[in-house]
């Protein structure tokens, strides 16, 4: 197995704490909430012993990386400069791009307005999706109505750090297993929950950690969060509105890099809440992205998907990623 090198970087005005394995082409691994570098413990090795030079981040926010206070400094040209700049420290010029969740978003963005940069893109259980006719907080009220939502929820500052903050073990152990593919069907089938309610009123205790995360694993979970909370994340939500505005330009554009997708189809991100087939947004991406190379559904993978299906999704990247050349 590669050995996983971890260190700090210097960019766009932060420093990012890194884990890296292999040399070879770079690929970027871009977590999302609430995770961090470790997110991508599995396919670090997998892509060093395939020719790869793998490097996953703590994003901004998170880990060991700095966390800015304000708000604004969290915005999607934020995190997107975070990437280049840190391209730019490691000596590179291209590079394939890998999101999950909100890493997710990033990875997209970045493909989107620096396809000088970007050799590829994989969106991982978050497709792309064109910037919409209105604000994105208008849109989710509308959607919500009186039941909670948990976007909604996270834009007042304090309220959700003081929930999630409070006993961060009990707010990964549920929430990494309530939104995986380890939560039995029928429990996703639940009345919608009121406004007064909290994030982590939706979550189940599970009755023993599933098979796909140890107690070390949620231990280094527990412990990057208990000692640098929740908001750095939380803040990545509060700028919804902010990078709407900031992306107008791009209003129409498509992403014009190789791209392709990873689910599960045990993800209602993936597949919307009857959690049949993938949503509209999955089955559309051809259509935004004019050199899309196909999806790759998971059945068993829940929402963490690159944890819970390590070695599906590390067969769909190392195929991507070798549709691309990168290797001579």
């Amino acid at each position: 197995m590669s050995e996983i090198r971890q260190h700090r970087v210097k960019t766009n005005g932060i420093e990012l704490h890194v884990a890296e394995a292999g040399e070879g082409p770079l690929v970027l691994l871009c977590h999302g909430f609430p995770e961090s570098w470790y997110s991508w413990r599995h396919q670090l090795p997998a892509l060093a012993a395939a020719g790869y030079r793998a490097v996953a981040p703590d994003m901004r926010g998170y880990g060991k990386s700095d966390a800015p206070k304000e708000i604004d400094r969290y915005t999607i040209f934020h995190l997107v400069g975070d990437m280049i700049g840190l391209v730019d420290a490691l000596g590179a010029r291209d590079f394939t791009i890998v999101g999950h969740d909100w890493g997710s978003i990033v990875a997209w963005t970045a493909a989107l307005i620096r396809p000088d940069r970007v050799r590829g893109v994989v969106g991982v259980s978050v497709p792309f999706f064109p910037r919409g006719p209105l604000p994105p907080t208008q849109m989710f009220k509308a959607l919500a109505g009186d039941n909670f939502m948990y976007i909604l929820y996270f834009q007042e500052p304090g309220k959700a750090e003081r929930e999630l903050d409070r006993d961060p073990a009990r707010t990964m152990r549920t929430l990494l297993y309530s939104a995986s593919g380890s939560l039995p069907r029928e429990a996703l089938a639940r009345a919608p929950l009121p406004k007064t309610a909290g994030f982590l009123d939706a979550m189940v205790e599970p009755p023993k950690l599933p098979s796909w995360l140890s107690q070390a694993d949620l231990d280094f979970y527990t412990a990057e969060f208990a000692r640098a909370g929740f908001r750095g994340g939380l803040n990545w939500y509060r700028n919804f509105d902010r990078n709407w505005e900031l992306l107008a330009p791009f209003a129409d554009s498509k992403v014009t890099v190789p791209s392709a997708f990873i689910g599960g189809l045990r993800d209602v991100v993936v597949t919307g809440p009857d959690g049949k087939e993938p949503g509209p947004m999955v089955q559309m991406l051809p259509s935004f992205c004019t050199d899309f190379r196909g999806s790759v559904f998971l059945p068993d993978a829940g929402h963490w998907t690159q944890q819970e299906e390590p070695a599906g999704t590390n067969k769909a990247l190392l195929e991507f990623l070798a549709s691309l050349g990168l290797r001579k």
